[in-house]
């Protein structure tokens, strides 16, 4: 039976983090998993664009539920933020009647669209253990994963209604990814925490302070490499480590990829960019 889904990369996988959405494509191919473009489909507002107006926010994203209904697909992004935005918007409208009636008029006035509400929104992770099955992605593995990593999930999938069949405050879906991979989890208290990607430029030393904890607690729990869910916390984890442990003091450099890196690596896409992460850890250290 063909998979397929709406797609939608989120902001960052195709802006900063270009390598998330290029896994993301090649492990769709490689499960047989159709991904279905929404041409035009906006920012999910990430949170930001609710706080100077919401209903601009709830009206743009229930623009992008219409063009996933119109297609008879549910949507499917590698984001977390985009994955938890979006649910949140969508449980907001099918809650209120009245709003969704009134948001409806302004699209069927403005693109000639609508939305009933009937679309389901899916991190691949969730996607990947609830739907797809790990059965068939164990089958597809080509590269074992063969090393002890710490599985990232952030707070943005972490919440009612957006974590699939996962537990809220104790999930393992990733742990069981990467047990499906042939890689060994760890397990740690910093997986479900913010590392403050929204604070970033207004108050740069705490987040500075969440990642190098983040970090130094996956180090110290004897892990090889992070594996985010969560595009923007990956940014930071990775591309600030440095930064983080000159000012925290504490040990933070460890290699830190997506989960659709991983993926991707395992059923043997990009096989250059595998041998690259297991030369960084290889030769990493303090």
């Amino acid at each position: 039976m063909a998979i397929k889904y709406a797609y939608h990369p989120g902001n960052v996988s195709h802006s900063s983090s270009p390598e998330v959405a290029v896994t993301m494509e090649s492990f769709a191919r490689a499960m047989g998993i159709t991904l279905v473009p929404l041409p035009g489909a906006t920012s999910c507002g990430a949170g930001i664009v609710r706080q100077a107006n919401r209903r601009l926010q709830l009206t743009l994203n229930a623009r992008t539920f219409a063009m996933a209904e119109a297609e008879g697909l549910n949507i499917l992004t590698p984001c977390a933020a985009t994955a938890g935005n979006l649910q949140e918007d969508l449980m907001a409208l099918q809650s209120d009647q009245i709003l969704m009636q009134e948001v409806n008029e302004t699209l069927e006035n403005t693109c000639g669209l609508t939305m009933t509400g009937e679309v389901e929104i899916h991190h691949i992770l969730h996607a990947l253990v609830d739907e797809i099955g790990l059965d068939k992605l164990g089958e597809k593995v080509k590269n074992p994963i063969d090393f002890t990593v710490a599985g990232y999930y952030g707070p943005n999938i972490q919440q009612e209604g957006a974590c699939g069949d996962d537990d809220v405050y104790d999930p393992n879906y990733l742990e069981q990814v990467i047990s499906t991979l042939g890689g060994t989890p760890v397990s740690w208290e910093a997986r479900t925490q913010s590392v403050g990607v929204p604070g970033l430029f207004a108050e740069e030393p705490t987040v500075m302070k969440q990642a190098a904890e983040a970090l130094s607690e996956a180090k110290a729990e004897g892990a090889d490499l992070i594996v985010s869910a969560c595009n923007l916390s990956q940014a930071v984890l990775d591309i600030y480590q440095g930064k983080a442990g000159r000012n925290t003091g504490l040990s933070t450099n460890i290699p830190v990829i997506h989960l659709c890196e991983m993926l991707s690596f395992a059923l043997g896409c990009h096989n250059k960019r595998l041998a690259l992460l297991r030369t960084r850890i290889a030769v990493i250290g303090d």
